[in-house]
């Protein structure tokens, strides 16, 4: 961190700082060697970390934690379903379940990322292609079904989710990686009271307060050894373009990450 004129009256120059990137995607671009951020977008990096799992942290993490500590309150004893898990954000849900006693459970297209998602701390993986996910859900909560769903991919699966949950449970859709309309399953949300909920992190980013309790939450995370940052692969800044192409070829298991 340099002196810009700006008040870092709680950070030291020379400090090492990560940004918060819910600031930075939109109004601060940080595809550089030095970049201009504000001082409410950035926390001093973990000490326990190298420069490339600190650049892992904040995205997946905060996410993860607006939606299912924040707003759910997930607990010990939950079962949390997390379509997508081998995404950054998902490992991040399994690993913040783990943390709070919650059963995590993943659910991916094939049997490819099984073996890994299990060792990332999943309790169980529900393979799509060769596994009924109503059929799994039973078999492992004992017929009470999931208290808490965590989707990134909504559309006609959406549905399915919905079948699968316990009474009063709450649906996070987080994202639209389904290309298909969403429909809302009305009478399963009728039959179980459920609750549905749009989220994004950048509700909860701009409030210093609950922005500072979700870093709080990570930062404790990280020391105690709960949470580990999942690097898939590292570039330099010279591979961008190669960067982009391993993120959209969707072969990576965690975060890519651009070194200057």
């Amino acid at each position: 961190i340099e002196q810009l004129g700006a008040n870092v009256s709680h950070f030291n120059i020379g400090d090492k700082v990560n940004v918060i990137p819910a600031f930075s995607m939109n109004e601060y671009g940080t595809y550089a060697e030095k970049a201009v951020i504000p001082v409410q977008a950035i926390v001093r990096q973990p000490d326990s970390l190298s420069d490339q799992e600190a650049a892992a942290i904040w995205m997946q993490y905060l996410t993860a934690w607006g939606a299912l500590i924040d707003i759910g309150q997930l607990s010990a004893g939950q079962t949390l379903l997390v379509p997508a898990a081998s995404s950054s954000v998902g490992l991040a849900a399994i690993q913040i379940a783990n943390q709070v006693g919650a059963t995590p459970i993943a659910i991916t297209r094939t049997a490819a990322k099984k073996a890994v998602l299990l060792e990332q701390g999943a309790k169980h993986v529900i393979v799509r292609e060769s596994q009924q996910i109503a059929e799994q859900v039973q078999l492992i909560t004992g017929g009470k079904g999931a208290d808490m769903v965590f989707d990134p991919v909504a559309g006609p699966s959406l549905g399915e989710l919905a079948d699968v949950c316990g009474q009063f449970a709450t649906i996070f859709v987080y994202g639209a990686l389904s290309p298909e309309p969403t429909a809302f399953p009305l009478f399963a949300a009728l039959e179980k009271g459920l609750t549905f909920r749009g989220y994004t992190l950048f509700e909860f980013t701009r409030d210093a307060e609950r922005l500072q309790q979700g870093v709080e939450f990570i930062q404790k995370g990280l020391s105690a050894g709960h949470l580990k940052p999942v690097i898939a692969k590292t570039f330099s800044l010279n591979e961008i373009v190669a960067a982009h192409q391993y993120m959209e070829s969707n072969q990576q298991l965690g975060k890519i990450i651009v070194t200057t």
